[in-house]
């Protein structure tokens, strides 16, 4: 206990110290390289500390993207070698995306095929997911052309080899090129929109199967779509070296000057979502008659929970309780939360919408507003079910990229705040699956009222 408290008070105390130089020296500009460098390093020393003693991806990864700011400050010819790692970590990435954009997709359209004996709440549910989630990108999209935070950043002559200049393309070649005319190769070549339609096909032909020689494929996919996911954990593990290394490659070309632009994209997020909350969900619940006091109360420990561990899947168990104590039937929860969050991923997708831009925006590629709207539509598709996962996200942004012939680098260095992102788009999906099943159950006419004085009930539980 001394060892750990002794470690928290000197991690603390270094980093507060150092960051008091920095302050110091940014105004006189009087303060020796050699003083600069020993607390820098001493500050990456604590950092070291605190991660060994959390023992958690999380921390090391934000370590390692400190490791690497200041080996590629300090060292950066060593940094340009260690752009290997980053690529290992690209490449494993990249693996990702094909089977898991066919088995979530697949599973998601021929394993609800129940909707069709829950009828109205069926088409509604997904009505308000639709209509919600494509708000919630034309949000993100507005953001960051307003605010385009990632305007400036002056990729260097290493970095445009990953660029490829796109040729020009006819509607009809855009069109054309939406349709697969080989699944293995739309996948070996990471087209996502391609992946999608073919996906979105074989999902509604193995509807019309009869349910005997349909269930064997929908419990294929729906195994796929869960072994991708603990692929995607396995390959996270390597996260710390490969944003490490990242980020002491990015800075050992460009200097610190990124951060101000990743930090920028990092409150642009924040505020981009508080809009949403403030203009789309607050509206819907008012709307609704939703009693608001009760419905905050309810959520407060299911939201806390996501935005502790970065999955909205943690927090289901708790929001579905939640929910029922408010009034929102049983039936409804059990159907709407669980179909929400393969389809209501509404703080996800706004992240999708800005970060894809961004990508663009640090590459100096200009998007035209037509080939921005296709990325919306891709996003709005593809984003559906990674809601389970920590970062799964990145794997939907890293195939949006490659089908509209964006840069990776910009990718790499977001991935070092993506943690910090994670946690509000990972709140506001489970605030906003919540407000669904309410929602629909006010739509339906099944909210008990009754039940609105519960939540005294529910908050009185102990907290676990």
């Amino acid at each position: 206990m001394f060892k750990s408290r002794f470690i928290n008070l000197f991690t603390l105390a270094v980093i507060t110290l150092t960051a008091i130089i920095y302050s110091v020296h940014y105004i006189f500009e009087n303060i020796p390289e050699g003083v600069l460098t020993f607390f820098r390093w001493a500050s990456v020393a604590g950092l070291i500390l605190y991660g060994f003693k959390k023992r958690s991806l999380t921390t090391w990864i934000l370590v390692c993207l400190v490791i690497g700011a200041c080996v590629g400050y300090e060292w950066p010819d060593v940094a340009v070698n260690l752009r290997i790692l980053s690529k290992i970590f690209l490449k494993l990435i990249k693996t990702i995306v094909g089977p898991l954009i066919f088995g979530t997709l697949v599973y998601g359209i021929a394993g609800h095929s129940d909707i069709k004996q829950v009828g109205r709440m069926g088409w509604k549910s997904l009505l308000y997911f639709e209509v919600v989630t494509t708000i919630a990108l034309f949000i993100g999209v507005a953001a960051i052309n307003l605010f385009p935070v990632g305007k400036g950043i002056e990729a260097p002559a290493a970095m445009h080899e990953e660029v490829t200049a796109a040729k020009a393309q006819t509607w009809q070649d855009i069109i054309l090129h939406i349709f697969p005319e080989n699944i293995a190769r739309s996948m070996a070549e990471g087209e996502v929109l391609q992946i999608v339609v073919f996906s979105v096909l074989f999902g509604l032909g193995l509807i019309m199967v009869p349910e005997r020689k349909r269930k064997p494929m929908v419990d294929f996919t729906q195994s796929l779509s869960e072994v991708m996911f603990k692929f995607t954990n396995i390959v996270m593990y390597f996260a710390p070296i490969g944003v490490g290394a990242a980020m002491a490659y990015t800075v050992g070309h460009m200097g610190l000057s990124i951060l101000g632009n990743l930090f920028g994209l990092l409150f642009l997020l924040y505020g981009a979502l508080a809009a949403f909350v403030l203009f789309v969900l607050l509206p819907i619940a008012l709307i609704a008659r939703i009693p608001l006091k009760p419905f905050l109360r309810a959520i407060k420990q299911p939201v806390s929970i996501a935005f502790a561990t970065t999955s909205s899947e943690a927090a289901l168990p708790r929001a579905m309780e939640a929910m029922e104590s408010i009034g929102v039937p049983r039936k409804v929860v059990s159907f709407v939360m669980p179909m929400g969050y393969s389809f209501n991923l509404d703080g996800t997708t706004l992240y999708l919408s800005l970060a894809s831009i961004f990508v663009a925006q640090a590459a100096g590629i200009d998007l035209s507003l037509g080939e921005q709207l296709i990325m919306v539509f891709t996003l709005m598709v593809t984003s559906k079910g990674v809601a389970g996962i920590p970062r799964a996200s990145l794997v939907i942004l890293m195939g949006t990229a490659a089908s509209f012939n964006l840069p990776v680098w910009p990718i790499m260095a977001i991935l070092g705040i993506d943690e910090l992102m994670d946690m509000a788009r990972t709140s506001i999906n489970v605030v906003g699956n919540c407000l669904a099943s309410a929602f629909v159950a006010r739509w339906e006419g099944e909210f008990d009222a009754d039940k609105e004085g519960a939540d005294e009930v529910f908050e009185a539980e102990p907290q676990e």
